[in-house]
């Protein structure tokens, strides 16, 4: 028999860095044990952002889903800038084409999209309304 779902929750915590606090417990879940599964599993994403899908059951337990790293953080990482421009009019950054394949290419699993390039075109949007030129990018 399936156990009976209690909460579906979508938290971002940093790589190896997530610790109980009022987010975890609105879950309703073991923090500690969540916390540990977590970190063992995100160690090597050394310091990114990391979404999670947190799936709580009524008798305490849980299974998560980890996401890849937002387009977003990717972006200002690539194009080396703390913060992203709030009008796009007004460029932050720029990163090249070859950046911005290796981009798509991670997000891949998480996007919509057929194929790579349909994929760069998602992320060079997400790039334009950050204010991060991408070079030599015509999609």
């Amino acid at each position: 028999m399936s156990k009976k779902v209690a909460k579906i929750c979508k938290l971002q915590f940093p790589a190896g860095g997530a610790r109980p606090g009022p987010a975890l417990a609105s879950a309703g879940i073991n923090m500690p044990q969540f916390c540990s599964a977590f970190n063992d599993a995100t160690r090597d994403r050394n310091g990114d952002m990391v979404p999670v899908i947190i799936t709580a059951y009524e008798d305490k337990s849980f299974d998560f889903v980890l996401k890849t790293t937002p387009a977003a953080n990717l972006l200002k990482k690539a194009a080396g800038v703390k913060k992203a421009s709030g009008d796009q009019k007004v460029v932050s950054g720029t990163i090249t084409v070859d950046q911005l394949r290796e981009i798509a290419e991670y997000k891949m699993p998480d996007l919509n999209a057929n194929d790579v390039e349909a994929a760069m075109r998602i992320v060079a949007g997400t790039a334009r309304n950050m204010g991060i030129k991408v070079e030599g990018f015509e999609g």
